[in-house]
């Protein structure tokens, strides 16, 4: 008689360690795909049953020799057998359905009777109600159980009725129970350790996403590092012709001023046109003036600002990003001088400011206020966007996390105004609610404690 194994465990390409010793795989093969490696398995354990089977049933014949017509009989029985377990092995039948596992264990109890009665209980026929102990699938629930051990009871009491000595299947029952408790418990602990691997091959496989992902925003950072270091080349270059530009209109524009009996047109120059066109140049060497400063690089110490003025400069920077598409409101109020990195304090503006931008759909509205609160100035910066949920706000000062589309953010943004804010002893507080906009909120004192004092956190 053929008992193939039934019991099913999940394989994973990183889950085989357990098995390793049992099914012998070698290190190529943990390479192989997942499904393969189970068919590979399941091959295995079949072809080791198989082999148990064949060798019992050798010492049956052993132990009969001499009377063919037994020895004809028990191997028609064998090759019968053998056949049914094959058939209930195949794939087809992996995900253990109940009833087939029900049927397995009748009809391998009622081989295992029809070999006693045929040999009159020989010896070797008792081998089998172990071997098949082994493969009962305790996961099926207490019924399987149960059926297991009735049917083994029941094999035993026909035996002792049939006149066979009580204690051989005694003997053979306790074995069996010893089989089926070793390797029920073997199999709980494999499939134990798999759980876990399985949990730490999912955080592995996570890690590995976020540090390929922190690894192409580093690169992107790297870029526009790059990209603020060009800029900050360029807007000196531009502010050396820039300056030619504005001293030369602001001469013409006296020299006209000063001449006597101008037609109407170039009167028109001097009260409208050059004034307007003074402070267009104004503006650009405005907006120059204050991308250099915050391209500028290296450290930056501790000094005396404006809060107000590091608002107006980042207002001008970020001017492209909103006149086009939303209103902007800016109420600053009375804010006393600061202490701090004025560079970086522009950058948290900056970064607000931009963020508020994409999130606002066209015709939005934008506001940026300041105000004084006790020794705190306070900077607020509300958007009616698109807003965010809870799981958003949980996440949203870690470094490289973002919701934008891939090439409209690098994730830093906020990372950064966090790191800014909390290097200057301040704190940070966001208000949002999904399609109803943004409201971020961020308190500085007006000189940063001693343990805030520290290198630049950027």
């Amino acid at each position: 008689m053929s008992h193939f194994p039934e019991r099913q465990v999940p394989v994973d390409t990183f889950e085989l360690e357990p098995l390793r010793e049992e099914s012998a795989l070698s290190a190529a093969e943990l390479e192989l795909d997942p499904g393969s490696v189970e068919e590979r398995l399941h091959v295995r354990l079949k072809r080791f049953t198989l082999a148990a089977a064949l060798a019992t049933h050798v010492l049956l014949v052993v132990w009969v020799w001499g009377q063919w017509k037994t020895i004809a009989l028990s191997t028609a029985v064998f090759v019968l057998s053998t056949a049914v377990n094959a058939l209930l092995a195949r794939r087809f039948f992996s995900k253990r359905a109940r009833t087939t596992e029900t049927f397995r264990l009748v009809f391998n109890q009622a081989v295992t009777l029809t070999y006693g009665l045929l040999t009159d209980w020989a010896l070797p026929i008792w081998l089998y109600l172990p071997l098949d102990s082994l493969w009962v699938d305790e996961h099926l629930g207490k019924l399987t159980r149960y059926l297991l051990f009735s049917l083994l009871l029941l094999v035993g009491g026909i035996a002792v009725l049939d006149g066979c000595p009580p204690l051989v299947p005694a003997v053979f029952l306790v074995l069996s129970a010893l089989a089926y408790a070793i390797s029920g418990a073997r199999v709980h602990l494999q499939r134990h350790a798999l759980e876990g691997l399985s949990r730490r091959h999912q955080e592995l496989t996570r890690a590995h996403d976020e540090l390929a992902q922190a690894h192409q925003r580093a690169r992107e950072q790297d870029r526009l590092s790059s990209l603020g270091l060009l800029a900050a080349g360029i807007a000196h270059e531009i502010n050396n012709p820039l300056s030619y530009i504005k001293s030369n209109i602001n001469l013409l524009h006296k020299d006209l001023k000063s001449q006597p009996g101008l037609t109407p047109e170039l009167e028109e120059y001097v009260t409208d046109v050059l004034p307007a066109t003074l402070e267009g140049v104004q503006r650009i060497a405005s907006i120059v003036s204050d991308l250099r400063y915050f391209a500028r690089g290296g450290p930056e110490p501790m000094v005396e600002y404006d809060l107000n003025a590091e608002v107006e400069a980042a207002l001008r920077i970020t001017h492209g990003q909103f006149h086009s598409h939303c209103d902007m409101n800016v109420l600053l109020g009375t804010v006393s001088p600061m202490v701090g990195r004025p560079r970086q304090i522009s950058q948290v503006v900056i970064n607000l400011l931009i963020n508020a931008a994409q999130a606002v759909p066209p015709g939005g509205k934008v506001e940026v206020r300041t105000y004084q609160e006790g020794t705190e100035a306070v900077l607020v910066v509300k958007d009616n966007g698109v807003g965010m949920g809870p799981d958003i706000i949980d996440k949203l000062f870690q470094p490289f996390f973002s919701t934008k589309p891939l090439g409209k953010g690098t994730g830093m943004g906020l990372a950064v105004v966090h790191g800014i804010v909390s290097a200057h002893g301040g704190r940070i507080q966001v208000e949002s609610q999904v399609r109803r906009g943004s409201t971020f909120t961020i308190h500085l004192p007006r000189e940063p404690s001693p343990p805030h004092m520290g290198p630049s956190p950027i």
